[in-house]
Formats: C-alpha cells, sequence, structure tokens
C-alpha cells in the first residue's frame, strides 16, 4: 500500500468520527433546546412538601434528618455536633446512613439508622452530609447540604430561633 492510499484512508477514517462526534452534539443540543432533560435547581425534597416515610425510621416531628456516609470524614464531625447540639427541648435528630452505621461512639442523643440508602434516593439526598428539617405539621421545612459542624449549627439554630427558641 502506497503512502497515498494510507493517507487517504487515515483521512476518511478522520472524517467519520467528527462525523460521529457531530451528530451526537447536534443531538445533544436538540434535546436540551426541547426541554427533553430534566434540570435540577435544588437538592433534596421542596419545602412544604410531606416528609416520605417518617415512621419507617420512628421519626416524630420536628426533627432533623442528617443523611451521612460512612467514610466521609465531615460527616462523623456533624454527627459529633449534632450531639453536641441534642437537647430535650430541640428537634429530634437522626442519622441516616445508606450502607452500615460506622464503628465506633454515637452520640447517644442522636438516632442512627443504617442501610437506608433507598431513603436517600426519596429524599434526593445526592451529596452528604445533607439535613431535612422536618417541621411540626411533618413536613418539610428545610433541605440543604450541611458542609461542616458550624453549617449544622447555623441550620439548628435558624429553626430555634423561628420557633423562639436558642439564642
Amino acid at each position: 500500500m502506497s503512502f497515498q492510499t494510507s493517507a487517504l484512508i487515515v483521512t476518511w477514517t478522520a472524517l467519520l468520527l467528527l462525523a460521529l462526534v457531530v451528530s451526537g452534539l447536534v443531538r445533544q443540543v436538540h434535546t436540551l433546546s426541547a426541554g427533553g432533560v430534566r434540570r435540577q435547581d435544588r437538592l433534596g425534597p421542596r419545602p412544604g412538601s410531606p416528609v416520605p416515610e417518617l415512621g419507617r425510621l420512628d421519626v416524630r416531628p420536628p426533627a432533623v434528618l442528617l443523611f451521612l456516609s460512612e467514610e466521609c470524614r465531615t460527616c462523623a464531625a456533624v454527627l459529633d455536633e449534632a450531639g453536641r447540639l441534642a437537647a430535650p427541648d430541640e428537634p429530634e435528630l437522626h442519622a441516616v446512613y445508606a450502607g452500615a452505621v460506622p464503628a465506633g461512639p454515637r452520640p447517644p442523643a442522636v438516632a442512627v439508622h443504617g442501610w437506608q440508602a433507598d431513603l436517600f434516593e426519596r429524599y434526593d439526598a445526592v451529596v452528604t452530609p445533607f439535613a431535612v428539617v422536618v417541621g411540626r405539621d411533618g413536613r418539610v421545612a428545610r433541605s440543604e447540604p450541611v458542609g461542616s459542624p458550624v453549617a449544622l449549627r447555623e441550620l439548628l439554630n435558624r429553626g430555634a430561633d423561628q420557633r423562639g427558641g436558642r439564642s
């Protein structure tokens, strides 16, 4: 095979691959233009929506559900902070894990639930740590990522301020 024939084959192969890439891009642009892809503006359940499966975890409103993962160091720090912030007159605190509950000491004031991967999906908790605040009416008051123990403290203090509690 001559150099010119080889070059021609390589050129046609490159053009074919380029055509496939461009057709894929055109298809994606068409799908986005038609509104075929659902864009999610927020994480977690919307405020005011009913909270799914509270009875399954034996949660009594008001409460805070903390979605945590076993290998997350920030999750461990948030769980420790939840234990320090727990008080009898405050909302119940529940730690929810998709898999096994990590070994080691756990705050006694925080109920811990393992093997709840389907709840992560139902609550749309795609990042950890993630908090869902359940109001007295059993509806979502707030849901948001909690990136640090300080963020958890602020989240709980905002709820207490709205109830006229913590200072």
